[in-house]
């Protein structure tokens, strides 16, 4: 039996779910595990639905039928087969962890995505990339050059199909042109826990501020430096005995799981933008088992 998840944006009202319910039932779908969460604040509504077509439905036959239900509620939607590997190119500079991470996690299956890409302005990582039979593309940025580089970039991207682009600390600031063309679709990780201490090395912000937590933030990518709508975050302690170049070694840890975390929502269609801000959902059960153990 095919496993689709549906995904639902609109204005709260009474009679949603039982719309989608109803419109479910009625094509042979049985609902495996639902979400759901109404905003006060902003009147909005969010939903995410996994369901199993028992009777044979097609995905297209559901995303034919749906606009009905969908045009009621001014419904922003969309449905997925679930079965289907999220197409995603990794950016990469010269800090490793995070991508060493990430290939480990989609060798063993833990992150079921199909990297179809990586790009980098340096060639640290090309032997590691190939050796994964990942085609790797390196391409330089300098000021003078940046635009050209970027349109290189989005042309791989293009060519490629992919609909994610993970920045596994790329440390290059993108356009506002791209920024807005991949919006909603490029995670990135930031090195210290948002909204304190942006920017360039935040661990030495953090350190000459005697803090007792560092952490990571991954967020989404805006023309708005380190402003994104907020994925995942966690932190780590540190005491007054450990130096700036601690800070960075132990924030290696959990920048590589925070990103890891985030990547993992993205893919499993659980998190929904909420103007600046997201929801993200829990996981389905299952959907953390890895294919293999190592």
């Amino acid at each position: 039996m095919a496993n689709f998840l549906l995904t639902v944006t609109c204005p709260a009202r009474r009679g949603i779910v039982a719309a989608i319910s109803t419109f479910l039932a009625q094509n042979g779908c049985n609902i495996t595990d639902s979400s759901q969460f109404d905003d006060a604040q902003t009147d909005r509504f969010f939903m995410r639905v996994s369901f199993l077509s028992q009777e044979g439905a097609k995905l297209s036959t559901l995303r034919d039928g749906f606009p009905a239900v969908a045009e009621q509620f001014d419904m922003k939607w969309a449905i997925h087969d679930a079965s289907k590997r999220m197409r995603v190119v990794i950016m990469v500079s010269r800090f490793g962890h995070c991508l060493n991470d990430l290939l480990y996690r989609w060798r063993i299956g833990a992150l079921p995505i199909d990297i179809v890409a990586v790009i980098s302005n340096h060639l640290d990582y090309q032997k590691l990339v190939v050796n994964h039979d990942i085609p790797f593309h390196y391409i330089r940025v300098t000021k003078e050059n940046k635009p050209d580089a970027e349109a290189q970039q989005m042309r791989i991207v293009e060519e490629a199909g992919a609909e994610l682009i993970i920045l596994a600390r790329y440390m290059q600031i993108l356009s506002d042109e791209m920024c807005k063309k991949m919006s909603g679709r490029i995670i990135n990780i930031h090195h210290s826990f948002l909204p304190s201490f942006k920017g360039a090395n935040p661990y030495k912000q953090a350190f000459e501020r005697g803090v007792k937590l560092i952490g990571a933030t991954s967020h989404y990518v805006t023309a708005d430096l380190d402003e994104g709508p907020i994925i995942e975050q966690d932190t780590i302690r540190v005491t007054h005995a450990q130096s700036p170049e601690d800070y960075v070694s132990l924030g290696r840890d959990v920048e590589s799981q925070v990103l890891a975390r985030a990547v993992h929502a993205h893919i499993h269609r659980r998190v929904l933008v909420n103007d600046d801000k997201t929801v993200v959902f829990p996981a389905s059960p299952g959907s953390y088992a890895a294919e293999r153990m190592g």
